[in-house]
């Protein structure tokens, strides 16, 4: 069979392979033998790539984390004033509630993994500043934190509801928190404080 120098993209077949079981079975239900017959390669050559199970799984989380940073990059990068931030925020929620069930899925176990193991927290502390680089563009960093939070939260109901709201609500909804005066706006008379942040680190 062919060596890890021969193969070069052995690695990454692993990464996705375990991201893949992950979202079938859960982080509770992934083995290096598993990983291995799903990606197609020897089981010897998991500790080749990795040292570990802890390992590959941050890897693995470290690329799914990048891939959501990427769908915040496409979707907040371009607007330049603050109304296309709040239609950009709108339409990136509905596209991650109305994407891959594969993603909300690993972001769960995500959060899981984080909540029950403090060693990934770090990650999750990385993919929460990064997801808010765009968003700190627009609103000040009270406001894009709970924003950040909200986008969470609507994408997960909008995910799980049989019916789920329509664009104007969440339109709404990403209003309310982004306009100055309004009760409950950061920076308001009377708001509540920031959201605080869950144990895996991202803001609620």
């Amino acid at each position: 069979m062919a060596t890890g120098h021969t193969d070069p993209q052995r690695r990454e077949r692993i990464l996705a392979a375990t991201l893949d079981l992950i979202a079938d079975e859960g982080v509770a239900g992934v083995s290096h033998r598993k990983i291995a017959a799903r990606a197609g390669v020897p089981l010897g050559s998991m500790t080749y790539h990795f040292d570990g199970m802890d390992r590959l799984l941050s890897e693995a989380f470290r690329r799914f984390t990048d891939h959501i940073v990427e769908l915040f990059d496409a979707h907040l990068g371009a607007p330049a004033d603050r109304d296309q931030a709040r239609a950009a925020v709108t339409d990136l929620i509905h596209v991650l509630s109305e994407g891959s069930r594969r993603d909300l899925v690993l972001t769960q176990e995500l959060y899981t993994l984080a909540a029950r193991r403090p060693a990934y927290r770090e990650l999750t502390h990385t993919w929460m500043a990064r997801s808010r680089v765009h968003l700190e563009k627009h609103f000040d960093p009270d406001t894009a934190r709970q924003l950040d939070a909200l986008i969470e939260g609507l994408t997960l109901h909008r995910a799980l509801a049989q019916h789920p709201h329509d664009r104007a609500l969440t339109l709404e909804a990403v209003t309310r928190i982004t306009t100055p005066g309004t009760p409950g706006t950061p920076g308001t008379p009377g708001a509540a404080p920031a959201a605080p942040a869950t144990p895996g680190g991202r803001a609620t």
